[in-house]
């Protein structure tokens, strides 16, 4: 797949990739925004409910790989308090992949695969100071439904709830 000039290919996770999402989500998290380890356990228990229960049919991690090293990774799972909703979580995109157009297509192959595998709605958490990201997602069509202040991870945050609807008559 040609990303901006740069081959960029999104697979399933090797073994011990899993373990790299957790871990890269805690150190770039923490170079970049001061997040604390708090944050760092979310991204472990995310990536642990989906290694030991996932439906492989309608819930996918995707790794991008581009010069043969991981640079990127999203996750698509059900949303289990709401049926026919998918939850798009843990979009990262390594500071070396940046500008590379690896971000869009981690989130347009979330929603294509969501929209295939019959799910009436896509949903995601993130904080407002994840600028980029949220332009990611604006431009997928995504919009913004909620926000509230919360202490989290070390700082003080502003939570973001966006949801796009997947399905000619979902509700917007």
């Amino acid at each position: 797949m040609e990303t901006s000039g740069a081959q960029v290919r999104l697979r399933d996770p090797e073994p011990g990739e899993l373990g790299w999402i957790v871990q890269r989500h805690g150190a770039l998290y923490a170079a970049e925004y001061g997040w604390n380890q708090e944050f760092e356990g979310l991204v472990a228990r995310i990536v642990a409910d989906f290694a030991e229960d996932h439906d492989p049919h309608v819930e996918r991690v995707w790794i991008a790989e581009h010069e043969g090293r991981p640079v990127g990774s999203v996750m698509c799972v059900r949303d289990e308090g709401s049926p026919g909703t998918a939850r798009l979580r843990l979009l990262l995109v390594e500071p070396a992949g940046r500008g590379l157009g690896i971000g869009g297509l981690l989130v347009d192959t979330v929603v294509a695969f969501a929209r295939s595998v019959g799910y009436r709605e896509l949903v995601l958490w993130t904080n407002d100071v994840l600028r980029e990201a949220r332009s990611l997602y604006e431009r997928a069509g995504f919009t913004l439904v909620a926000e509230r202040p919360h202490r989290s991870y070390g700082v003080t945050l502003t939570g973001q709830d966006w949801r796009l609807p997947l399905q000619e008559g979902s509700p917007r």
